[in-house]
């Protein structure tokens, strides 16, 4: 169990029947009143964000979120196929089940898959992965001093803003967080 004077942000914990992580967290001493907890936080099956307010002695049960190291194998169209880097089975998931995270991930790449009780509801990508720029508009020279960006789509199909200088073919850096450009490899 874990009173809510105790929060911090990324704990996990179970509340009202959903699994619950800690995105933000405040103690607020009002001059007048009790004091209390004011969170925002997100379910990690369902991805929504809530924000709530509880007393500093409130207490929840924490929640155990199993992380494991697997790399990314295939498609075959329906499903997506992940390979334990252990014991080397196959763990094959929906397109429901990853939502976003694979639009930044290619083959052969290590992930990590959480679960919550045996039920597998996301993929962690590497924070910062290097992936080629497949398409782009080409840059032109005198353009680099205006801060201005292009779009760009990568290996994995996803688009992202790269500077005026970034041409087809380039390796880039792309922290999957954000989906931001970093840097030229």
């Amino acid at each position: 169990m874990i009173s809510a004077g105790e929060f911090r942000n990324g704990i996990t914990f179970e509340f009202e029947g959903n699994v619950y992580q800690i995105v933000e967290f405040q103690h607020v001493k009002p001059g007048k009143g009790a004091a209390f907890v004011r969170t925002k936080l997100k379910n990690v099956i369902t991805g929504g964000v809530v924000e709530k307010t509880f007393r500093p002695t409130e207490k929840c049960p924490k929640a155990h979120i199993e992380r494991k190291s697997m790399s990314y194998s295939y498609n075959d169209g329906d499903l997506y196929y992940f390979m334990d880097n252990e014991t080397f089975d196959m763990l094959p998931l929906s397109p429901d089940q990853l939502g976003d995270a694979l639009k930044f991930v290619t083959e052969n790449m290590n992930v990590t898959i959480l679960s919550y009780k045996g039920n597998v509801f996301g993929v962690e990508p590497p924070t910062f992965v290097e992936l080629e720029v497949s398409d782009t508009e080409p840059g032109f020279k005198g353009d680099t001093t205006t801060g201005a960006t292009k779009p760009a789509t990568l290996e994995t199909g996803a688009v992202i803003n790269v500077p005026l200088f970034v041409n087809q073919g380039d390796k880039i850096r792309v922290d999957t967080r954000t989906g931001e450009y970093m840097e030229r490899v």
